[in-house]
């Protein structure tokens, strides 16, 4: 058994190891468990993959807040690099996404928002003083302070973020002019932006100028940090990273402009991988700043240098002889002393996926695009169109279908149904030539709006014949990009009423389409509750299932697709005569394929000790080419949970295919055994809901 402090992600180095579909599975029983912070890609809150606007957007003190401009950065967007890798109880780096947005033009609602607890966009429009001079608001988790185009400045001081401080943005904004008049300051620690043993945090698309100290300061175990796009100009000392005996950080510096800088460009201390690339660094001749250094891998560094291009700067590439330093396809025009490299390089495809530009590009790509941008991420972001669905007739539809119904065929942009308190009986359809489709609840909770029917796969359906299992399905998707939020979905059908019918599966929801996103929903039912399925055996289907609650009690998952279950309950459910028994899972996964990932869960419910089966193979109409997959890690397994917790299924065994367990706790877990396969710490680290996505990422959506 590992032991606590062995649990933490930075324990497992080659944490977030990308294998592919390809991995071997390679279990093996009686291998102790590891154990891993549960992670997932986390999705917007009930308006934050679109951003808020008019009243949702209306600061309700009476201030000076207002509702919000057209933010110059989607709400929705997320980092890349360093910043997006899922650790350390963070899925990526979103910012304030799942808050509201509001638009600042004071001190006084600029901090207001910044240190508030809750999730915000914040939009600085027009230029901030600080006062006194060298102020640094203390910004809290989950923000996103962006500039309202380029009018966006903070002027006189700048941010701070401490330890532990995490999820934050902070994007096309000028700061400068906190120079208190000393070129090397050593007694006004006046930056920019500092940051204390922070995590995931971004920095994009700013200019960063004459500043007491430094314009960047990513300090004490700072990690997971991405800084792009941004132009550190006219100033002493641009970039320091380190402060620290340990060698933890994971940072990404990629296409900045240093222009006129003369140290930490950056300086780069005790980082355990520094991915930089495609970055100018400039020193112009005849100016009266001289360039110290360029990069620099100090202390234990190991340093990736890429594509980058050097113009003018002395010393342009330098290491400690403790630290690594490996160049690749670097350009030096007019530099001339230490260029060093030397050690061992990290893949950082390892961690997150990148491409690199031309290095003849880089002078030219950097310039025309760093700094703050007058229509930052607006260009391909439009609005989304919202349909209002209301049982009372206070909508423009009484009915969620007839909302899908006036969706255009082929639309290519999002829209939003929002849904109003109430129970609308009915089965919707969302068909696969509507996609980029948001069905969502606008009350406070997701059991305030229900969609629900109650018929079964015996069901007969007018006209003849029956509905069979995928036709019960109280809402059916077959469109791609489809997001789920916020409401109840429910399939009523009584099976102690219709014991003498055939078919008693009764699915609630339905999905058959590749990029769908569940978030805070209700799926309940009886047998066959959930299924997760893909448009053909041949085409892709992932999902992504996040703080939602699944009610069942016979393979009440079940499906062919590739599913993460993040953060979830599943909540076992009675059988209609009162007995306990039954299956969470039924994967008909096909081969090749990645099947179900339940990961942060719990599993629950109201039945009997040892009871139900976490999961068993369904190989759909006898098909052997298939390969069901279902993983449990992480998850809270109570008593219901059997002490052999997988099965066969109609005369195929579970063993032959791929069902396994990693660090769950509770009454429910158990030890590794021939009947209780367990990843070991290496194998799980492939096991993470970034290998299950792929290159899609739910925060974007």
């Amino acid at each position: 058994m590992a032991t606590r402090r062995d649990r933490t992600p930075r324990a497992r180095n080659g944490r977030h190891g990308r294998r592919g579909a390809g991995a071997g599975w390679g279990l093996r029983a009686g291998v102790p468990l590891g154990a891993l912070v549960a992670t997932g890609l986390a999705c917007g809150g009930a308006f934050g993959a679109f951003g808020a606007t008019g009243a949702e957007a209306v600061d309700g003190t009476g201030g000076a807040g207002r509702p919000a401009a057209a933010a110059p950065t989607r709400a929705g967007e997320a980092a890349d690099g360093f910043a997006s890798v899922n650790a350390l109880g963070q899925n990526g780096t979103y910012g304030g996404r799942d808050g509201k947005t509001v638009t600042v033009t004071t001190l006084a609602d600029l901090e207001k928002y910044a240190t508030a607890p809750e999730a915000y966009v914040i939009v600085v429009d027009g230029a901030i003083t600080m006062d006194p001079k060298g102020r640094e608001i203390k910004v809290a988790s989950d923000k996103t302070i962006v500039g309202a185009g380029t009018s966006g400045e903070i002027v006189g001081g700048g941010f701070f973020l401490g330890q532990g401080v995490h999820n934050v943005i902070i994007r096309n904004l000028t700061i400068r002019d906190s120079y208190a008049g000393t070129w090397n300051d050593k007694e006004h620690d006046w930056d920019a932006v500092q940051m204390d043993g922070a995590h995931h945090v971004w920095i994009d698309h700013n200019d960063l100028r004459h500043m007491a100290d430094g314009l960047i300061d990513s300090r004490k175990d700072t990690t997971y940090l991405t800084v792009s796009w941004n132009r550190l100009e006219n100033h002493n000392k641009a970039f320091g990273i380190g402060w620290t005996d340990n060698v933890t950080a994971d940072i990404t510096v990629h296409h900045n402009w240093f222009r006129e800088t003369e140290q930490r460009n950056p300086s780069t201390d005790n980082v355990a991988h520094a991915h930089l690339y495609n970055n100018y660094l400039q020193d112009e001749p005849g100016t009266g700043i001289t360039s110290s250094y360029g990069n620099y891998s100090r202390g234990r560094t190991s340093m990736l240098l890429e594509n980058s291009y050097f113009d003018g700067v002395d010393n342009p590439v330098i290491k400690d002889d403790t630290a690594s330093l490996v160049q690749r396809g670097n350009v030096f025009k007019g530099t001339e002393g230490r260029n060093e490299s030397g050690g061992t390089a990290f893949d950082p495809k390892t961690y997150y996926p990148y491409s690199l530009d031309a290095v003849a590009d880089v002078p030219g790509l950097v310039k025309a695009g760093s700094g703050p941008r007058a229509t930052l991420g607006t260009e391909a972001a439009p609005a989304a169109a919202t349909l209002t669905v209301a049982a009372d007739g206070s909508g423009q539809y009484r009915t969620v279908q007839a909302a899908v119904d006036a969706v255009p065929s082929g639309n290519t942009a999002r829209i939003v149904i929002a849904v109003k308190p109430g129970t609308y009986r009915e089965a919707v359809k969302v068909p696969a030539n509507k996609p980029h489709v948001t069905i969502q609840g606008t009350g406070p909770a997701a059991a305030d709006a229900q969609i629900v029917e109650g018929r079964s796969a015996g069901t007969a359906k007018p006209g003849g014949g029956t509905y069979g299992t995928s036709g019960s399905a109280t809402l059916a998707v077959e469109a791609d990009d489809f997001q789920l939020r916020n409401l109840t979905v429910s399939n009523d059908f009584d099976e102690a009423a219709h014991q003498g019918q055939e078919g008693h599966q009764a699915v609630a929801l339905r999905t058959a389409a590749d990029k769908v996103v569940l978030r805070q929903i209700v799926v309940k039912g009886d047998q066959d509750t959930l299924l997760l399925d893909t448009a053909a055996k041949d085409k892709r289907g992932r999902v992504y299932v996040d703080r939602s609650t699944v009610v069942g009690n016979v393979d009440f998952v079940f499906g062919r697709a590739t599913a993460v279950i993040d953060r979830s309950v599943l909540t076992l459910k009675k059988r209609w005569d009162g007995t306990s028994a039954g299956y969470v899972t039924a994967p008909s996964t096909a081969a090749g394929n990645k099947g179900f990932l339940i990961t942060g869960s719990v599993v629950e419910g109201g039945v009997g000790d040892r009871s139900h089966y976490l999961g068993r193979p369904w190989h759909a109409g006898g098909d052997a080419t298939l390969d069901p997959q279902t993983v449990v890690r992480d998850t809270r397994l109570s008593a219901a949970v059997k002490t052999a917790p997988w099965t066969d299924m109609g005369g195929f065994s579970w063993k032959d295919d791929r069902f396994a367990e990693y660090a769950n706790t509770g009454p429910g877990a158990g030890p590794a055994g021939a009947d209780r396969p367990q990843l070991t710490d290496q194998q799980a680290t492939a096991y993470e809901s970034a290998d299950w996505l792929g290159d899609w990422r739910p925060s974007a959506s």
